[in-house]
């Protein structure tokens, strides 16, 4: 019975997989305001009835295929928390890595900037996660720098939430399209010295 279990729900999975795999296509193509489910069964070669199957509705599949989006993000932060520099250091490359993963999204891929900015107006849970799963890694950075002397001492948490308010400049989709043509903004790298010096 295990087995048969087992079986049952790869096949599931492998069909979601294809769903959104789909559905991430088109919505980079066409945008997603204009890719309707039938599109992405037509794509698939199955009717919709057989993807309602697994999603209920459209913005379903949409927070699905965003959830995977942020995931990757959040790995390339998971990876930099890890590197063997200083805390500081790490600081740097993770908001200089999620400005540069924005802004490509934003200027190369206008069709997926849309997607991240339906996803924020409409207050997802998939976003909240994200943000807080972002925080904890630079919670965890920030605690390293105290141990290490690099940072005074201060609440680990607090000061995570603090940097990713004082640099949502750099990683909010929305405000880093604001600011792009502004003369009167912070540079990044201003800003990240900025709060860099404040946790110190």
């Amino acid at each position: 019975m295990d087995d048969i279990a087992d079986t049952l729900e790869a096949t599931r999975q492998e069909n979601v997989t294809r769903i959104l795999d789909a559905a991430e296509r088109l919505f980079r193509h066409y945008g997603y305001s204009k890719t309707t489910v039938a599109d992405v069964a037509r794509d698939l070669g199955m009717s919709p009835a057989n993807i309602y199957r697994f999603f209920a509705s459209k913005t379903e599949i949409h927070q699905a295929v965003c959830g995977r989006m942020l995931a990757g993000s959040y790995q390339q932060a998971l990876e930099i928390s890890l590197l063997p520099i200083s805390a500081a250091d790490r600081l740097r490359k993770y908001l200089h890595t999620q400005h540069q993963l924005v802004l490509a999204t934003m200027l190369d891929e206008e069709k997926v900037h849309e997607m991240v900015v339906v996803a924020m107006e409409r207050d997802w849970h998939v976003i909240e996660k994200h943000i807080d799963r972002m925080h904890e890694v630079v919670e965890k950075i920030i605690r390293e720098g105290i141990q290490a002397g690099e940072f005074a001492e201060q609440d680990a948490a607090v000061a995570s939430r603090c940097f990713g308010a004082a640099t949502l400049n750099l990683c909010h989709p929305q405000m880093v399209a604001q600011c792009l043509a502004k003369q009167n903004r912070a540079m990044p790298d201003e800003l990240v010295e900025f709060v860099i010096k404040a946790l110190r």
